[in-house]
């Protein structure tokens, strides 16, 4: 445990986004194992980033409070770039954020990572009424609910599709990046009883 320099554990930061996948592939290895290393998470890093950041991930997460992504990918301060919200959705807020994780900050992957049992999927399949504005996250949901024939675990899963497309659809900084070989947007499913980030073809 302890500091290292703005990089991932082993060396300098990933040149490449599949370099930069290698890293986060495996620190969910070494999570699963029980065999953390725990960087980067003292008061010497939180003082040595304070000045800036250069994360070499950034993640559209669920906003789920069983999915730490830190801790599930065994990275600390200024590692990852995270923004979550319920049903991991690309809103243009958080691809508005997103854009400036990679192309201001540097990240060279991208992944969109739902979960097992994701109740905000589950909701979107089952629809009906909830409080307040819960379901404008419905619209953003329905067309991977409406692809699996409402099965929720496929939902999950087609979800994190539907979500990586309008990234790179949607923004076009992102498009160029990828065009450029400069960032790679991947999907991930975590396994809430697992630990284990599996990972869903694009």
């Amino acid at each position: 445990r302890g500091t290292r320099p703005l990089s991932p554990p082993g060396g300098p930061s990933p040149a490449t986004p599949d370099e930069a996948l290698k890293y986060l592939r495996e620190g969910n290895s070494r999570f699963i194992a029980g065999n953390t290393a725990g960087p980067n998470r003292d008061l010497e890093r939180v003082k040595s980033v304070a000045a800036g950041q250069k994360p070499f991930a950034a993640f559209l997460s669920c906003a789920d409070s069983r999915v730490p992504v830190e801790i599930i990918f065994d990275q600390g301060f200024g590692d990852v770039f995270v923004t979550r919200v319920a049903g991991n959705i690309a809103t243009p807020e958080l691809i508005a954020s997103l854009e400036f994780g990679t192309a201001v900050l540097g990240a060279k992957v991208l992944m969109v990572l739902g979960h097992t049992a994701c109740g905000a999927v589950a909701a979107t399949a089952k629809g009906g009424d909830v409080p307040g504005v819960i379901s404008s996250l419905y619209y953003h949901i329905k067309p991977a609910v409406r692809a699996c024939n409402g099965h929720v675990e496929q939902s999950i899963e087609e979800n994190v599709r539907v979500q990586a497309r309008q990234l790179a659809e949607v923004s076009p900084v992102l498009a160029g990046l990828i065009k450029e070989g400069k960032l790679k947007v991947v999907g991930g499913v975590y396994d809430l009883a697992t630990g284990k980030v599996n990972e869903v073809a694009l």
